[in-house]
């Protein structure tokens, strides 16, 4: 049962790309100004994420709806983004943002639902 969920998993995450590719949201115009406040407002943020994963596809999408610029961390497939989330982080768990605060403390955020809802509240 387990070989025939990792066979399927590859050809679906490979489906949810594309779809995800085919209906993204555009990313919007903002004045010079305005872009760069956002800019450095997301400058310390970085996200953890696996391309395929649904969560993350969901997070990134609403990135790119708020047309913030938050670097992406492909935990799955590089190895230091990998050991930066779980020694740092704690959890093997995406999407996950990492925010370096005002005072140079680190916040991890888990789960597509929160970052969600910290981006729209932060920058919606």
């Amino acid at each position: 049962m387990k070989t025939i969920f990792r066979l399927l998993r590859w050809p679906l995450g490979q489906i949810v790309i594309f779809v995800d590719w085919i209906t993204r949201p555009k990313i919007p115009v903002y004045a010079a100004e305005k872009r760069d406040e956002l800019d450095v407002n997301t400058a310390k943020m970085k996200l953890y994420h696996f391309k395929q994963c649904p969560f993350c596809v969901k997070t990134r999408r609403n990135i790119r709806r708020l047309g913030l610029n938050i670097e992406t961390r492909d935990a799955r497939n590089d190895p230091q983004w990998n050991s930066e989330l779980i020694n740092d982080g704690g959890r093997y768990q995406v999407p996950c943002l990492r925010i370096v605060k005002e005072d140079g403390s680190m916040e991890w955020m888990y789960g597509s639902k929160e970052i969600i809802g910290y981006l729209d509240k932060r920058f919606g």
